[in-house]
């Protein structure tokens, strides 16, 4: 398989341009974040075990979302025409600090006024420092952006930064659950590795180390895929081995609950490097599919499909902050509670979806091209 490979590829890039496939991978990201978070917001933690909730909670939230998007953040780093180390450093720092800005918007301000209507202490205070300064998957995206920036910067072979990003997983994995001994010193060694205090609450959601390997991985297929003359052969012979190992690994870690198929966030927040593996392994092989698909959409849907791709990290905030003040806020408010029934969360998720995508869509200032001279590719 791998001659083959071989044999469709360039020695220069002849592959520029969109990428229908990722925009596809975005976009079906997009849709499902809201069932995803309200689904985690509205169902209590012992039904999250199985069913509908499982399926949004633990394998659509889980292998299938974040690690495609971190997958396609690299591969936007090939095809960016403002891919230089010190254009990627510049990325790098205004992800990351929007990362806060989000952390603002959809915790701090809305906790403070929940605080106000509620005066509940315990649900909108003592979490407050925590929901603030955490490392969700923006502030990832940033400190792995400028960690590719330094690489680059240094020349680093594409096979060497895979290297390294295989130790740092490893590294994590190994460091997982530690605990700094303070509440600010969990938060912030864990943008680094997974920190669990002493009550055994996860303190990290995207530490570098677990996870810095799957944007690595996107950035060195974006590498390979720039230079495919035949991008039919080269999904032929690659995805359909990656979807079959996927298919055996998640049937085997779902039925026996283990790894990131687990009960608790660590198990998934804290990934291990067996389960990151298979799920770079599970992003190639649905990329082949959604290669497929493309070419059987009409042509508007492919264009309401780039839209959507390039206003993803936009949708992506607005939908965080939509579910906040809704869940945790006002129906908090109203009900003294925030737990639904499935049918009423997929309804909620179904509205706040649609709102999301509405607002980005008429957000003062369209998203900036960058890829190909029209995508921006950021997570």
């Amino acid at each position: 398989m791998v001659g083959h490979i071989q044999g469709i590829l360039s020695d220069e890039p002849v592959n520029r341009g969109r990428q229908p496939e990722l925009d596809i991978a975005k976009a079906v990201l997009v849709f499902f974040l809201a069932f995803i978070h309200c689904t985690i917001e509205c169902t209590p933690e012992e039904n999250l075990i199985s069913g509908i909730p499982y399926l949004f909670d633990t394998v659509i939230g889980g292998p299938l979302s974040a690690p495609m998007f971190m997958f396609a953040m690299g591969v936007g780093m090939v095809y960016t025409r403002e891919g230089s180390a010190g254009d990627l450093a510049k990325r790098g720092l205004r992800i990351f600090t929007a990362g806060f800005v989000l952390n603002a918007c959809r915790y701090t301000i809305p906790y403070l006024l929940g605080y106000v209507l509620t005066a509940d202490y315990e649900k909108f205070i003592e979490p407050l420092l925590y929901r603030t300064l955490c490392n969700d998957i923006l502030q990832f995206a940033g400190l792995a952006m400028l960690l590719i920036a330094w690489l680059r910067k240094l020349k680093t072979h594409d096979l060497l930064m895979l290297g390294i990003g295989l130790v740092l997983s490893l590294g994590g994995t190994w460091l997982n659950d530690t605990d700094a001994g303070s509440p600010l010193g969990n938060i912030f060694l864990g943008y680094l590795v997974g920190t669990t205090d002493a009550a055994g609450m996860v303190r990290s959601d995207f530490p570098l180390l677990n996870w810095f390997i799957v944007p690595v991985a996107g950035y060195v297929f974006g590498r390979v895929l720039i230079r495919v003359r035949d991008k039919r052969i080269f999904y032929e012979w690659l995805s359909p081995p990656c979807l079959l190992a996927t298919i055996i690994y998640f049937a085997i870690g779902i039925k026996t609950g283990r790894g990131m198929f687990g009960e608790g966030q660590n198990c998934y927040y804290h990934i291990v490097t067996e389960d990151v593996l298979m799920s770079l392994v599970g992003a190639v092989g649905i990329l082949g599919v959604y290669f497929y698909l493309q070419k059987r959409l009409p042509e508007y849907s492919i264009g309401w499909i780039r839209e959507i791709s390039r206003n993803v990290t936009r949708i992506y905030g607005i939908h965080w902050v939509l579910i906040t003040l809704t869940v945790n806020v006002f129906l908090y408010k109203l009900r003294g509670t925030q737990e639904l029934m499935v049918p009423a969360v997929m309804l909620l998720a179904l509205g706040i979806t649609a709102a999301a995508i509405t607002l980005a869509h008429f957000w003062p200032g369209k998203a900036r091209s960058r890829t190909g001279g029209r995508e921006r590719s950021t997570k």
